[in-house]
């Protein structure tokens, strides 16, 4: 079953079974509502480009947000769980032999207009091209150009702690909810210091970075949507935009507003 195509699409066949080095379909999540697919994994590598809307992608230790103009990379075998609504992208499923200089962990990537043109092409091939064709010199330039493609900074460390994990959803659940270090340690039951110790352990970062990363995947998901840099900051706790707008520019090297129009321009 394809991750956004119509799973009962006559187009469609696992391409886990397809002898191709590369295998693209055309993708759409439903217009209504969210869609979560169940954890599930497949042999060959796979590339979802999203042309619009905004999909996570959560993966053993990590949750990705994908905007457009960006790619969610996944390696073969990789359990991982899709949601988002209203997407479309294209989705291409890698053998694991067709290259060896592709990345070997899960990443969201940028991604160029002639990648964004090469997966579009790819999607109207034949399954079963001739390999000894021009098709098959197209999709080894696909590859070239994901291997050298940028590396975004969308990436939440998950923690694997029953007590992380909780407050996690809460904050997913309440965004707006800033808190204090001791208003979030009182949540978990523990201490500060042990709250502080248990991140540090389990995502790499402090507290207070880890908080802020979540805050910008948020904020990237919510905009992809559809949603203004104003409203955006009110959701996300923020007293004022301009406070919001110091905060993602910092993390991101450029203002909401500008990071989501040049994404709106390249499509």
């Amino acid at each position: 079953m394809p991750i956004l195509t119509e799973p009962n699409s006559t187009q469609w066949t696992d391409p886990d079974t397809v002898d191709r080095a590369v295998v693209t379909y055309w993708a759409q999540l439903a217009e209504i509502g969210d869609v979560e697919r169940e954890p599930h994994n497949h042999k060959k590598r796979q590339i979802i480009l999203v042309e619009r809307g905004a999909l996570s992608c959560e993966v053993a230790g990590g949750l990705w947000i994908v905007p457009p103009r960006s790619a969610i990379w996944i390696p073969g075998g990789a359990l991982h769980a899709i949601k988002g609504s209203r997407i479309e992208g294209y989705n291409a499923f890698i053998a694991p032999d067709a290259a060896c200089d592709l990345p070997t962990t899960c990443c969201v990537l940028s991604v160029t207009p002639l990648l964004r043109e090469l997966m579009i092409r790819s999607a109207s091939l034949p399954l079963l091209y001739d390999e000894a064709s021009a098709s098959s010199r197209m999709v080894t330039v696909m590859l070239d150009e994901i291997a050298t493609a940028q590396l975004e900074n969308l990436h939440l460390p998950m923690p694997a702690d029953s007590r992380l994990r909780g407050l996690v959803e809460q904050m997913l659940k309440s965004p707006s909810v800033r808190g204090t270090m001791e208003f979030w340690a009182e949540r978990a039951c523990v201490s500060e210091r042990t709250l502080a110790r248990l991140v540090e352990r389990e995502t790499g970062m402090s507290f207070g970075r880890w908080r802020e990363q979540l805050t910008i995947m948020l904020a990237v998901k919510r905009m992809a949507e559809g949603v203004s840099v104003h409203a955006v900051a009110s959701d996300l706790g923020y007293d004022s935009s301009p406070s919001f707008i110091t905060m993602f520019k910092k993390a991101m090297g450029a203002p909401p507003a500008r990071y989501m129009a040049e994404r709106h321009t390249a499509r």
